[in-house]
């Protein structure tokens, strides 16, 4: 049986949540990605894939988490991703909940900074992610998130 190739979007904010996107690039194996994240310069980082950079929004830059969402549907509608898949923040979640209303599925990979609690931003996308992970074995619950790993 041939796979249908998937539009997947990768999508995450800056510095670590970043670089656990990137070490999740093996796993895209063939399909198509195009990457997003709210630093531009990382389009060096993925040459051969689409890039898209957003302004940095989240409840304490409202005017800026509302361009951010801007931008999200824009891109989204362009992409038309079959996933959607993050590694947190902010971002990550309005993509996955913008995502929704382009019925994509989502994964939601809380980071692995998160090593006491789930993160808000994690909380709430257990509510929109279809794969809604954690990188802490002691995090997991039957519910979700579920442990499978660490991407560190």
């Amino acid at each position: 049986m041939i796979e249908k190739k998937k539009r997947i979007l990768a999508i995450a904010s800056s510095g670590g949540h970043w670089i656990q996107l990137l070490r999740l690039r093996p796993a895209f194996g063939t399909h198509y990605v195009a990457f997003v994240s709210t630093n531009g310069s990382y389009f060096s980082d993925v040459e051969n894939h689409e890039f898209y950079p957003i302004i940095d929004g989240n409840r304490k830059t409202i005017s800026n988490f509302f361009k951010m969402i801007f931008q999200l549907f824009h891109i989204i509608r362009k992409v038309r991703p079959t996933v959607i898949i993050t590694t947190g923040a902010a971002p990550g979640l309005m993509a996955l909940i913008v995502g929704k209303l382009f019925s994509t599925k989502n994964v939601w990979i809380d980071s692995f900074a998160n090593v006491e609690k789930i993160s808000t931003s994690g909380k709430i996308a257990r509510y929109f992610a279809d794969l809604y992970l954690t990188q802490w074995e002691d995090l997991a619950k039957p519910k979700g998130p579920k442990y499978k790993g660490s991407i560190l």
